[in-house]
């Protein structure tokens, strides 16, 4: 009976773990979003401007 017990609250904290690195990596995939986010906002004008000069590039040479 006490092993069971003991068994029980072992399996209850491995659990308890577990959900926790599910909760830093959630945690660190929001950072790393959000860091995306602000350097696109920041930077968007440029990203905007080599998109347009490939577009560009493209309608130059037509496909045969």
């Amino acid at each position: 009976m006490l092993f069971q017990m003991i068994m029980q609250v072992k399996d209850w904290l491995r659990r308890k773990e577990e959900g926790q690195g599910l909760v830093e990596y959630a945690l660190i995939i929001l950072l790393v979003s959000i860091v995306v986010i602000v350097v696109l906002v920041l930077l968007g004008d440029e990203i905007t401007a080599v998109f347009q000069s490939i577009i560009n590039v493209f309608k130059a040479y037509p496909a045969p």
